[in-house]
């Protein structure tokens, strides 16, 4: 996907199947780019981005899985803030350095029900761990800590909209499968309706 400068926002997924076709169609103004999977490659990818396209704002699209009952499969939400955290930090068996930052809010508003969502290290697949989490957070996704901490670094606004495609636990990969298409379209056809793109 070829990005030019003098564009009045970014539009970033991990993976192509996420944009649900934001990148074939025309979305005049906004530029589209894939970040790749997980927390590291999206933070390199989006300092680059940032870097070379300087994009007045962000907009991450994608999935994420639902802790508990707050969120039902299909749902949209807008990010109201990631939260880097792990398991071993909530069982208090691992510690942050006092001045790390591990949170950050969206810096623009998206017209979606807003979440707290989990930048977890790794997808979690154990029932126990997935209520230990769902104190911090209504779901989790792998990339938006460092979506969101390169954009904080670097001065850009930004943004998540994630539509639900699985509960968290040993049948998550299972229901990401079987639902990641059909919220992803869902997601997109709602941010195009609600106007985000004009």
């Amino acid at each position: 996907m070829e990005l030019e400068t003098g564009i009045k926002g970014l539009v970033l997924a991990a993976v192509e199947v996420e944009l649900a076709g934001l990148g074939s169609m025309p979305l005049p103004g906004w530029g589209v780019a894939l970040v790749g999977i997980g927390g590291l490659i999206a933070a390199a990818s989006m300092a680059r981005l940032i870097a070379d396209v300087r994009p007045p704002k962000v907009l991450f699209v994608g999935t994420c899985g639902a802790y508990g009952q707050s969120l039902k499969i299909g749902d949209c939400i807008a990010v109201s803030e990631a939260v880097a955290i792990s398991i071993p930090e909530i069982q208090h068996k691992a510690y942050r350095p006092k001045n790390e930052i591990a949170k950050w809010p969206s810096t623009w508003v998206l017209p979606l029900p807003e979440a707290v969502v989990a930048a977890t290290p790794a997808i979690t697949m154990d029932l126990d761990d997935a209520i230990l989490l769902a104190k911090a957070a209504s779901a989790e996704n792998l990339e938006l800590a460092g979506i969101f901490a390169a954009c904080h670094q670097a001065g850009v606004p930004v943004a998540a909209a994630l539509a639900v495609s699985n509960r968290v636990g040993p049948a998550s990969h299972v229901e990401w499968r079987a639902n990641h298409q059909e919220v992803c379209k869902a997601l997109v056809e709602m941010l195009e309706r609600l106007g985000v793109f004009d």
